[in-house]
């Protein structure tokens, strides 16, 4: 199965613990986006040591004062139509948390 959760919160969800796929991929949205950009104690977001392919959307990047620049080298930042791309060549199942 090919799995993909969007992740709108900078709280980590603790259900990605739990979350088996053949091809996983962790979407950030709205502020999920902090943890493609912001680091603790110079150290990135722990949900980005997951075993996953990582996307951050750029318009919730860009209306929270990050550029593509900012991101860790581990997500892919797309537009709205990569997004489309996504959930219609990517993956079969969608998971929102």
């Amino acid at each position: 199965m090919k799995l993909a959760v969007f992740v709108n919160q900078y709280d980590e969800p603790a259900i990605l613990d739990r979350l088996k796929a053949d091809k996983f991929g962790i979407i950030l949205v709205q502020n999920g986006v902090y943890h493609a950009a912001v680091k603790q104690n110079g150290e990135p977001s722990s949900i980005l040591s997951r075993n996953a392919e990582f996307y951050a959307l750029q318009e919730d990047l860009q209306s929270r004062g990050f550029s593509d620049g900012d991101v860790d080298s581990k997500v892919k930042v797309i537009n709205f139509e990569g997004l489309v791309d996504l959930i219609f060549n990517d993956y079969e199942k969608f998971m929102w948390l």
